[in-house]
């Protein structure tokens, strides 16, 4: 295993180390990072219906898309941030991937004293409240997971920088809040989050199989990572995505998450189409929307499109007939 504890705190060239390790790296890895006051949204998330948009200007927060699915996440200095990669295996299911890998972290609190667990979809809760939230991605043979741990951070900042506009005025779909906490309250003050990332650290590289090495990153790795900071993460283009006049927007929380779709379909026929959601997914939404461009707007004809695809790869828990409605 591969161990990389990151010390740079820019959350664009963060989110693109995220991405070069994913599908450039072959041997299991565990990473602990922080960010800079930032706001992080789940790849397939409508930024603009996530967060408050004149306070995140106003304080010059950093906006980046992830990856992976999932909801949009306040990141500052008391928040840290931990990622797995690994081998993907057929079959996989996202609860039993989570519970994998929030096994060792849960462990360490369990060892400090803190009851916490893993409950719902993808969120470790302690006391009622919850200090973490995960997601997952996936390229080719290699799995992606990572998550927030709330140590020290900001809640006014959280809470501020997340505070969205009303639904009907934003024509978006938001995440469902939650009550949320840090997990200093339940530690002694002397466990800083330098300390307990190094807590971390020592567990995970001794409970996982294979011999551990601390191997940072490489100048060389950088160039590749700085580039894909340069034409991705950094962009407006990926962070927010462009501006697009719609004649339909349908939206609708399912039990694996939120769902938009946003479509245009004159005389009856789907011509352009984007989907928006916290939803988790192996494969990219993208294909989904291709798939449906010319597509009859009949659930008849939606079904065929759509039939090849291995739905659940696509949304989980999301029913196909659920999304078919919103078409209709």
């Amino acid at each position: 295993m591969r161990c990389i504890v990151d010390h740079t705190t820019d959350p664009y060239l963060n989110l693109a180390v995220e991405e070069y390790l994913l599908t450039t790296q072959q041997e299991p890895g565990f990473r602990l990072w922080r960010n800079i006051p930032s706001i992080i949204v789940g790849r397939n998330q409508n930024t603009l219906s996530e967060i408050n948009l004149h306070y995140v200007k106003d304080h010059n927060i950093p906006v980046v898309r992830r990856l992976s699915g999932g909801g949009a996440v306040f990141h500052d200095l008391g928040n840290i941030n931990y990622t797995f990669t690994d081998r993907y295996v057929p079959g996989m299911d996202t609860g039993s991937t989570f519970a994998r890998f929030t096994r060792p972290i849960l462990e360490v609190l369990n060892t400090l004293g803190v009851k916490a667990e893993l409950e719902g979809r993808n969120d470790l809760v302690t006391d009622g409240r919850k200090f973490s939230g995960n997601a997952i991605a996936r390229y080719k043979d290699r799995i992606l997971m990572h998550g927030t741990l709330l140590f020290s951070a900001s809640m006014e900042d959280l809470s501020r920088a997340l505070q969205v506009k009303d639904r009907e005025e934003t024509r978006g779909v938001r995440s469902r809040p939650r009550s949320v906490c840090n997990l200093s309250e339940f530690l002694p003050p002397e466990i800083t989050a330098l300390h307990f990332m190094e807590l971390l650290k020592e567990h995970v590289t001794g409970s996982m199989a294979g011999k551990p090495s601390d191997r940072p990153l490489q100048p060389e790795e950088y160039k590749v990572i700085e580039a894909l900071c340069e034409t991705r993460y950094s962009t407006f283009s990926w962070n927010y995505g462009s501006r697009h006049k719609w004649e339909f927007l349908r939206k609708k929380r399912f039990p694996g998450g939120n769902v938009e779709v946003c479509f245009n379909a004159p005389h009856g026929t789907i011509e352009s189409i984007k989907i928006y959601g916290d939803y988790f997914f192996f494969s990219p939404t993208e294909e989904i929307e291709k798939a449906l461009q010319g597509c009859p707007r009949t659930r008849e004809g939606i079904a065929t499109c759509l039939q090849p695809f291995v739905w659940d790869d696509y949304f989980r828990n999301i029913p196909p007939e659920g999304l078919y409605e919103l078409f209709l």
